[in-house]
């Protein structure tokens, strides 16, 4: 009988044994997995890569949608953060009410880690039959905030607007025209 205890015990043991080398030493060979995969990426932050017809759709929430296209890309990295620079862009941004906001653009800087987007070069936004004309666009999710600036122009059914600055409130929808000289003022036409 006392061998038999001393049997069960012993297998008990070397159970015991072999649960504990599987739950550690197991954990240590995927922590050495997860570190050679951070050592490829600091590899691949050095180069910057070349991708033609891009494209990146981003689910905001249940709601909002972002695609982003670009007809040529370098994926480039800033501070540890994935940036992207396009050429030939088309950003299409639809919200709640499904009615889509589209961006084009000569060049744009696409950040992957929070989406913000800065376009440059004959930026052009149009939203339903409304056409805006500017120079540079900038996009950011962080603040729910459209800014357009540089020569912006403005053409609706009922007028323009030529004017400095207008920004976006994506959330509220609330919108700023202004200039950046209080002295000028922003020019309306009526149709």
């Amino acid at each position: 009988m006392r061998k038999i205890i001393q049997l069960i015990l012993f297998l008990l043991l070397i159970v015991i044994i072999v649960i504990f080398y599987i739950t550690y030493f197991a954990e240590e060979e995927k922590v050495s997995i997860t570190s050679i995969e951070k050592e490829d990426q600091l590899t691949i932050e050095n180069e910057n890569n070349l991708i033609k017809n891009l494209r990146y759709e981003v689910r905001l929430d249940e709601n909002k949608q972002y695609i982003i296209t670009a007809d040529l890309s370098e994926i480039t990295y800033e501070n540890s953060v994935e940036v992207v620079k396009m050429q030939k862009v088309v950003a299409i941004f639809i919200d709640e009410t499904n009615i889509p906001i589209t961006i084009t653009a000569d060049i744009a800087n696409y950040n992957n880690s929070n989406y913000n987007t800065n376009f440059s070069n004959n930026v052009k936004i149009v939203y339903t039959d409304n056409i805006i004309l500017s120079d540079k666009m900038d996009l950011n999710f962080q603040n729910n905030m459209i800014t357009i600036y540089g020569n912006v122009k403005y053409d609706g059914l009922k007028g323009g607007i030529t004017t400095d600055n207008i920004k976006i409130n994506l959330i509220t929808k609330k919108i700023e025209i202004y200039m950046d000289n209080k002295k000028n003022k922003v020019e309306v036409e009526t149709k």
